[in-house]
């Protein structure tokens, strides 16, 4: 048994994982069964000046509506996309286009991280221990 604040290391070390939050077990399976289990999402992530973010938003939206904004702070916005409503290939295609229409300093689209994961979990378990 390994204790880890690193997730990364959690994952590079465990084949199988328990989630601790709120002072109570929350969830176990190996990294790949808790990020389907947990995240099925993409986060996508684009940092503009602050004069584009509703192009950015727009984008998205495009994407998929049901794009859920996660983050917003000076001209980076991170949004959460469900893996089933959309395709790689379209997102590089609409950021292609996009830095035709505006410019795009940064931008990112990745899988669920185990760290989001976990994230998720404690919010989940704080939400609940809150309501009793």
């Amino acid at each position: 048994m390994v204790s880890a604040h690193s997730m990364e290391e959690a994952e590079a070390l465990c084949d199988r994982l328990g989630i601790f939050a709120d002072g109570s077990f929350q969830c176990i399976g190996n990294p790949k069964e808790l990020k389907a289990r947990y995240g099925g999402l993409y986060i996508f992530t684009m940092t503009t000046s602050a004069d584009h973010e509703e192009e950015v938003e727009k984008l998205v939206r495009q994407l998929s509506p049901n794009a859920n904004k996660i983050y917003h702070l000076s001209g980076t916005q991170k949004f959460e996309i469900f893996k089933k409503d959309v395709r790689i290939g379209d997102v590089f295609r609409a950021v292609e286009n996009a830095k035709n229409k505006f410019p795009i300093k940064a931008w990112g689209f990745t899988d669920t991280a185990l760290e989001d994961v976990f994230v998720k979990v404690a919010k989940n378990a704080l939400a609940s221990s809150s309501t009793m």
